[in-house]
């Protein structure tokens, strides 16, 4: 299914200031990734859009009610692509961005996957098929609570073949969880090449339905379509809302879309040097346009 008519639209200078923030969270990812001399950066790179409109638009979450029950809930499913978060939960301020240099460093709580220690962070993931299921637990927690708050999580789609997801996937139907919106970023990639290679999932959008999800398309890149189709959640009444974020591996870097060895690589330092150039470049074409 397509996106609706009924989309809300934002305001151009919401708009603008999202798309900056992209490519600011880009370069922060590349430069914890380089000077940690670790990371997932494709991954990252193809998702940070989603997570740029989920803590900037659409999710109550903030560090002054992160300890309360009665906001939104967030789980990283895809935990391996971790540094996207922790910049995007840095700009947010739930700790110092100071901390993003320890990256990977000796005895840090800033590891390659999510863990509670670090603040903002609501559970532990990384064991791929386990966030959808947090995730189910925890919007049927809210219901039985009669609670209004809603769960989102973003997985990936090499994760798809997990056997748990499809076993979440029933339980959100049969309970009728509406206020659980699951992402999913299609970048067609994973560790050991395209998805559809390494294990035939098509049709997505018609098995997810079969299994009871208000399933909508999305390009997971474009942050103005992202926030007008989260906007719209729940889409259906009694469903679980899933979204097929369409995204670019390696999103930004010329040389690492669509580029499999990207998966988990450091860049070397002429590398680093053309990407970040690039970014630069991408910041002065959004301030010509906005201008």
């Amino acid at each position: 299914m397509k996106i609706s008519s009924q989309i809300t639209k934002l305001s151009d200078a919401k708009i603008q200031w999202m798309a900056n923030r992209s490519v600011q969270y880009r370069q922060a990812i590349l430069k914890m990734i380089y000077e940690g001399k670790s990371g997932h950066t494709g991954g990252s790179l193809s998702c940070v859009d989603i997570l740029n409109v989920l803590y900037n638009h659409t999710m109550n979450i903030t560090p002054e009610n992160f300890n309360e029950i009665d906001r939104d809930h967030y789980v990283h499913s895809k935990g391996h692509s971790v540094e996207a978060l922790y910049v995007v939960l840095a700009d947010k301020n739930f700790f110092k961005s100071e901390l993003l240099s320890d990256f990977e460093k000796y005895s840090s709580n800033m590891i390659g996957h999510p863990t509670r220690y670090v603040n903002g962070i609501e559970q532990n993931t990384g064991a791929l098929g386990h966030g959808l299921s947090i995730a189910v637990g925890m919007a049927l927690a809210a219901k039985l609570d009669q609670r209004d708050n809603r769960v989102f999580t973003i997985m990936g789609d090499g994760e798809l073949t997990e056997g748990s997801i499809w076993e979440a996937s029933a339980s959100a139907a049969n309970f009728s969880l509406d206020n659980l919106t699951a992402i999913i970023d299609r970048n067609h990639l994973q560790i050991s090449g395209p998805t559809e290679q390494v294990m035939k999932m098509e049709p997505l959008e018609e098995k997810f339905a079969a299994f009871g999800y208000a399933v909508r398309n999305v390009d997971g890149n474009d942050v103005a379509e992202l926030a007008s189709l989260l906007s719209c959640v729940p889409f259906e009444p009694g469903k679980p809302n899933l979204i097929l974020a369409n995204t670019v591996k390696g999103k930004g870097i010329s040389y690492m879309e669509n580029n499999t060895s990207w998966h988990h690589r450091v860049p070397t330092d002429s590398e680093y040097q053309i990407a970040i150039e690039e970014l630069e470049q991408a910041k002065k074409v959004l301030e010509h346009k906005n201008g």
